[in-house]
């Protein structure tokens, strides 16, 4: 029976992206039919004691889409919303983020359906333990490579590395990525995704032969990721005139500096009544005058329903997937540029495998080092995006998506098929 999917669920936009470039790309059916599917999928039962004694079970999965150019990798997130197709779909882009910026890893997700924010610390510890036992099986330094996701950090990490290594019985850095430096992490993977977006939006704008001096830029998303971007982009001489947190965000066409705007979410948990600013909802956010918007909160922000208010001229995806299909082809007919998700925050990805690539040699690198690798990655990444671009009159998105899933289809014709 063919699979039934949701419609405009995550999972549907990823296949009809792939099938859209599979057809440009005039790939096999072999290949086509292959990449459409996962290589596993595990689904486990996680059971746990909570603090008041009682037993409750928790489930949790590891999806691993294709290992044709090396070990899986992905990260593990904690909500009470996950569902089996976001993590397939999470799964895929994972598979296209790394082959598109050289990164020698296949596309994996996991995830635990579950409320951390009610949970106490010493749940979520038993929670992580249980279900990095679980899924021992399937993970390994030359299997499948975990790492932070939603609602997961550098803490959960250190628990997934130290059950694992105890079951190992010896330590086992390099089982997980974005963990604390003290246990084998890497120097600059805190701000890899935001640093990495960063060098996104000066490649972009650079091709687009403007200055950054004066840049009018809005981030939706004011979080680990995004304060980094803006941070950054301050000390570059764009202008920041609006931001967001989940519960609101603030505008102010005259700038907004960084250092109050963290102090202020600091203090009170959120940008209300931030001072000489505006207060405006998330949605409205996206619709601001401004030169570059940057979502980098949830999926699905900009819609059909939106897409053709937006006044920015660029867009530099820092969430996964904030655009819709409808969306994207709206904004391709009016002109403006995005820079997709799978190229703009793959600095996480990047400096993972550099973490990785580290533990394994037992060798580590210093910050400055790490940036600049990460750097060189992804300019070479977005100048060979925007040249397919540019020759194959296609959007920066497509573009992307046909040099990755051309590296992995390379990658499954030479290995062939086995047995």
């Amino acid at each position: 029976m063919p699979e039934k999917i949701p419609a405009n669920s995550a999972w549907q936009t990823a296949l009809t992206q792939f099938d859209a470039v599979s057809k440009i790309m005039l790939l096999s059916d072999d290949v086509h039919q292959l990449l459409r599917n996962f290589e596993r999928i595990l689904t486990v039962s996680i059971p746990i004691r909570l603090d008041n004694g009682s037993l409750r079970i928790f489930n949790g999965f590891r999806v691993q889409h294709n290992s044709a150019r090396g070990p899986y990798k992905g990260g593990v997130r904690y909500h009470p919303d996950l569902t089996l197709d976001d993590l397939k779909a999470l799964a895929m882009e994972m598979t296209w983020k790394c082959s598109l910026v050289g990164v020698p890893f296949g596309g994996a997700k996991g995830g635990i359906i579950c409320n951390p924010k009610v949970l106490s610390k010493g749940e979520i510890e038993r929670l992580t333990r249980r279900f990095t036992y679980a899924i021992m099986p399937i993970i390994g330094i030359e299997k499948d490579i975990p790492a932070p996701d939603v609602n997961t950090n550098e803490q959960i990490m250190a628990w997934m590395m130290d059950t694992y290594s105890m079951n190992n019985g010896y330590c086992t850095p390099g089982i997980v990525t974005g963990k604390p430096v003290n246990i084998g992490g890497s120097l600059g993977r805190t701000d890899a995704t935001g640093l990495g977006i960063t060098f996104s939006i000066a490649s972009a704008i650079k091709s687009k032969k403007i200055h950054f001096k004066g840049l009018k830029v809005a981030i939706q998303g004011y979080g680990n990721v995004g304060s980094t971007v803006g941070k950054l982009l301050s000390e570059m001489g764009c202008k920041i005139v609006a931001v967001s947190s989940s519960k609101g965000g603030i505008y102010n066409p005259k700038g907004l500096r960084h250092t109050a705007l963290m102090k202020h979410y600091k203090e009170h948990g959120s940008f209300e009544n931030f001072p000489r600013a505006e207060s405006i909802t998330n949605e409205a956010l996206l619709e601001l005058p401004c030169d570059v918007l940057v979502p980098a909160a949830l999926g699905n922000q900009i819609t059909g329903e939106n897409a053709g208010k937006i006044k920015a001229q660029l867009i530099v995806e820092g969430a996964n997937g904030p655009t819709t299909l409808e969306a994207d082809q709206i904004l391709t007919e009016r002109k403006i540029a995005v820079v997709p998700d799978i190229l703009a925050n793959a600095g996480g990805v990047i400096v993972s495998y550099f973490e990785w690539v580290q533990d394994v040699q037992c060798y580590f690198w210093c910050e400055h080092e790490v940036n600049a690798r990460l750097k060189n990655l992804l300019d070479r990444s977005y100048e060979e995006v925007i040249r397919l671009s540019q020759e194959r009159k296609v959007n920066l998105r497509t573009a992307a998506m046909m040099l990755a899933v051309k590296k992995v289809a390379d990658a499954i014709m030479v290995r062939g098929l086995y047995p």
